[in-house]
């Protein structure tokens, strides 16, 4: 059974992994609300410029949910996608593990996909968890952040072994 909570958001029944369930069934019971609450998080976008509306909810292990929006600028790079605004929400409450994110817009043609920018974000904090790419009629499409950002670059290449070297050979 799902269980929405306003302010502190919760989908319950979400402690068990995403891609291990034993039905279909089982799986709906947290990933349509999910990608519900993300359908949501597009009708707070702040889109003056491009009038593209997207949003995500980001849903922690232990079942509560980060949503966010894209938010724009007048100086278009300074602006935020939702998917980094919701991670940015969550990582400054302390989570920093990640079971899945829904990413919900107006296309109705195609699934919402995230920018490179938004892929690499994800990354960060893994590259396991799924991504629910999602058209407004509910229909959604799982990926992982691997399957978007193959042979990616993270946290843990910075540990490898690395050799300097400079122009005088010291």
């Amino acid at each position: 059974m799902t269980d929405f909570r306003i302010g502190e958001l919760r989908v319950d029944g979400a402690d068990t992994e995403a891609r291990n369930h034993s039905s279909e069934e089982d799986n709906e019971d947290w990933i349509k609300p999910l990608i519900h609450q993300s359908q949501g998080a597009k009708e707070f976008a702040y889109c003056p410029y491009s009038k593209f509306r997207v949003g995500a909810a980001l849903l922690a292990h232990d079942g509560t949910v980060f949503t966010g929006c894209n938010v724009e600028n007048a100086s278009y790079n300074l602006g935020l996608c939702a998917e980094r605004t919701a991670i940015a929400k969550a990582v400054s409450g302390g989570y920093r593990s990640f079971k899945a994110i829904a990413i919900a817009s107006d296309l109705e043609d195609q699934f919402i996909s995230p920018c490179g920018g938004c892929r690499q974000f994800m990354r960060e904090f893994g590259d396991h968890w799924s991504v629910y790419l999602s058209k407004p009629d509910g229909s959604y499409k799982e990926m992982t952040i691997e399957d978007l950002l193959p042979v990616s670059f993270g946290p843990e290449d910075l540990k490898k072994k690395r050799l300097f070297t400079t122009k005088n050979g010291s």
